[in-house]
């Protein structure tokens, strides 16, 4: 896999516009995290050597290259595997528009079902789509779509490795694939609520074809203790870690920190950090959503919600505060700082992905109340009022929201190449 890489690198370096006839690109979500970075690389590894072509498949991590220091997990498992991280593709590296306007590209899509607004232009070019996710791809004869809401996208991936092309397989992209399974899944935990039966079907079939596999417990500690490592990061770098974004009346991004809220609320500066977070990306809200756990390895899970403006901070906290489906059951706590409503959230179920979708029902009877900008003034001294630029979430958004503005876009892959 390592040559397939390096001959994937060393030909899109030496010249996009001449080297090849046409590009295959495999390419995973925008928040690139584990899941997505190795379902790109082994499904294109996959494609490679079961669909040979005049076309070149090429994984492609969906961030830029400065952004991957802040996936701290990615970088521990490539080290683990013995990957260098020199030998992988970023979004900056290859212009996905210019390959298409000229005919020369083909897409697949992995751990998303649906492009974001940005890349709608490329839409006719997407020939295939492996998800785990809600699907929101209309139906196409044209391309095949499969989508089962498997605890990790790694898991269709390796069932289609076992089922075509078995072969293929080696130490080294099995240790790949069963790191994102064991990762999703929380350790194949039941209570977690994230395994599948098909999850423990193919990490199992994993472990008895490579015996030497690390053993799974201190495996997947060991890629938690990666994934929740922010030692050296600022309040920027934190928030862009694990964000997704999501507007319709209101723009905002929900982080998912790694740290107890008490500390992260205990951080120099925190507001005026925020603030100025938010006044970068044209931002109405912050809705920050925290994971620990207890020394019995019990999640614990709080949430936040940050905005100068009162009426802003109150309408998207009564919501939640009011959610059944499901219910966040959350009990305010104390915050010390007055633009932040902070809770301690009781369904430690409630991942991102199960709030998400509370947040777009939000924006929406939101938006059909007639109240676009409305009861969002700031205080005062804080963020301005923003114009209705949209954001797109990571993992696709419903097609009837609005996608992430080419500027902020621009704005929010250039943050990390600063620190």
């Amino acid at each position: 896999m390592e040559e397939f890489l390096s001959s994937c690198r060393q030909t899109v370096q030496a010249n996009v516009d001449q080297a090849e006839p046409g590009f295959h690109v495999v390419l995973g979500n925008e928040a690139c995290d584990v899941d997505s970075m190795v379902s790109a690389l082994a499904f294109a590894y996959f494609l490679s050597k079961t669909a040979p072509s005049k076309t070149l498949v090429v994984p492609l991590l969906n961030i830029r290259q400065a952004d991957l220091v802040l996936r701290s997990d990615n970088l521990f498992l490539l080290r683990q595997t013995g990957f260098s991280p020199d030998l992988l593709l970023f979004r900056d590296q290859l212009d996905l528009q210019a390959l298409h306007r000229a005919g020369r590209l083909r897409l697949t899509l992995v751990d998303h079902n649906v492009l974001p607004s940005s890349d709608s232009d490329l839409e006719e070019a997407v020939v295939e789509v492996i998800d785990h996710h809600l699907q929101e791809r209309e139906p196409s004869p044209t391309c095949p779509v499969t989508v089962e809401t498997v605890g990790s996208c790694a898991t269709l991936i390796t069932e289609r490795i076992i089922q075509k092309a078995p072969e293929i397989l080696d130490q080294q992209l099995a240790q790949l694939l069963y790191a994102a399974i064991l990762l999703d899944c929380v350790n194949m935990a039941p209570a977690a609520g994230k395994v599948t039966p098909k999850d423990s079907q193919y990490a199992a079939a994993l472990e008895a074809r490579f015996p030497s596999l690390p053993p799974r417990g201190a495996f997947f500690q060991a890629l938690q203790n990666a994934k929740f490592d922010v030692s050296g990061l600022n309040t920027e770098q934190m928030l862009l870690k694990d964000m997704k974004a999501v507007s319709g009346s209101l723009n905002l991004v929900i982080s998912v920190l790694y740290i107890t809220l008490e500390d992260f609320l205990q951080r120099a500066d925190l507001e005026a950090e925020l603030s100025a977070f938010c006044r970068k990306l044209g931002l109405d809200l912050l809705l920050l959503m925290t994971i620990s756990f207890t020394e019995g390895k019990e999640p614990i899970r709080e949430l936040a919600v940050f905005s100068h403006s009162a009426n802003c901070r109150e309408q998207v906290s009564e919501y939640l505060e009011r959610a059944r489906n499901p219910a966040l059951n959350l009990c305010p706590i104390s915050s010390p700082h007055p633009h932040i409503a902070a809770y301690h959230q009781g369904n430690t179920l409630a991942s991102r992905k199960k709030v998400l979708p509370i947040v777009k029902d939000f924006l929406r009877e939101r938006e059909g109340d007639g109240r676009l900008g409305d009861g969002c003034e700031d205080e005062g001294g804080g963020v301005p009022p923003t114009p209705m630029n949209s954001l797109v979430e990571g993992c696709p958004l419903d097609a009837g929201l609005l996608g992430l503005s080419q500027a902020l876009h621009d704005k929010i892959s250039k943050m990390a190449d600063r620190d």
